[in-house]
């Protein structure tokens, strides 16, 4: 039994020339499933590829074989280029505090790269059952200085994890990005039920964990909210246009905007710009002026008018 109509859905899982896509829930209780389609031949979306996370129209929806035809392509909000993933809506940065043991630069870099996709970042502190609760409050302190709302995951507190899903199924698309070996997949397991993603523990040469999630795939984690699963990965080299990295910094950017500092020069990068009047006592000075060098390597300086 075909369909002849038009519906709107949700790329959810994408396999060679094949995409899993969950069409938007309709009278038709036959359409609440999700659909295997296939792009039409003759669309061509200006060289744009489908991802996961994407809103397609879909037609030639045969109810009996669960299959369906991707007819065209809604306009994507972000793409989130390795892995990619589209639509996201908030950006979890999951770290361990300890085994592996915290790296600030690491974990200055991960937010970076996280603050250039212009959604909600949010900081997530796993195995803190490791350390000592004045530490984990002191952590807490360090990263709201950072300008980020903290989250911390105790194994021993299972409200913890209660709270987060409870955060989770609030977010239009959540995803979850940090280096190896900290607990993501763990936490999706926990998160996700029946995902059952196998996790491999940290190396003791190494002290970091192997990367174990194969597949980008979206689950519903509410009727209108989605989490990706999405392979492991390490962070990529960052490659900022130098302009654009005081924005990136929530620190700067505070007094940029909400304090109205008006540096003398409009392309002020506030290192050592004659007029800068940027107040730099703040922890990641140190990080911003290390990414502000290695720029300088990559990109000429455009300068403003």
């Amino acid at each position: 039994m075909k369909v002849d109509k038009k519906y709107k859905g949700l790329v959810t899982k994408k396999f060679n020339e094949f995409y899993l896509v969950e069409l938007k829930k309709d009278d038709n209780s036959e359409l609440k499933k999700n659909f295997l389609c296939k792009i039409k031949k003759s669309v061509n979306f200006r060289n744009q590829f489908v991802f996961v996370g994407d809103e397609v129209i879909v037609y030639q929806i045969d109810l009996q074989s669960k299959r369906a035809t991707i007819e065209s392509l809604v306009k994507r909000t972000n793409l989130l280029e390795r892995p990619s993933v589209a639509n996201i809506s908030n950006i979890y940065i999951i770290c361990s505090v300890e085994e592996p043991k915290l790296n600030l630069s690491q974990v200055n870099k991960f937010l970076i790269s996280a603050e250039r996709m212009g959604v909600e970042v949010s900081l997530v502190l796993t195995k803190c059952d490791l350390i000592t609760e004045q530490k984990r409050l002191l952590l807490i302190d360090k990263f709201q200085q950072w300008g980020y709302r903290v989250i911390t995951l105790n194994l021993n507190k299972p409200d913890d994890l209660k709270n987060l899903l409870i955060e989770l199924k609030k977010k239009k698309c959540s995803i979850f990005m940090g280096p190896s070996g900290v607990g993501k997949t763990t936490l999706l397991n926990m998160i996700i039920p029946g995902l059952d993603n196998t996790t491999a523990p940290v190396s003791n040469k190494i002290k970091r964990g192997k990367n174990t999630t194969r597949n980008v795939e979206l689950f519903s984690l509410s009727s209108k909210s989605y989490i990706v699963d999405t392979p492991g990965f390490n962070m990529q080299t960052l490659a900022i246009d130098i302009r654009e990295l005081p924005n990136l910094y929530p620190e700067i950017y505070k007094q940029l905007v909400n304090e109205g500092i008006n540096c003398k020069f409009r392309n002020c990068l506030h290192v050592n710009d004659q007029g800068c009047k940027l107040n730099k006592n703040f922890e990641r000075y140190t990080f911003y002026k290390e990414m502000i060098e290695s720029s300088k390597s990559h990109y000429c300086l455009i300068q403003g008018d």
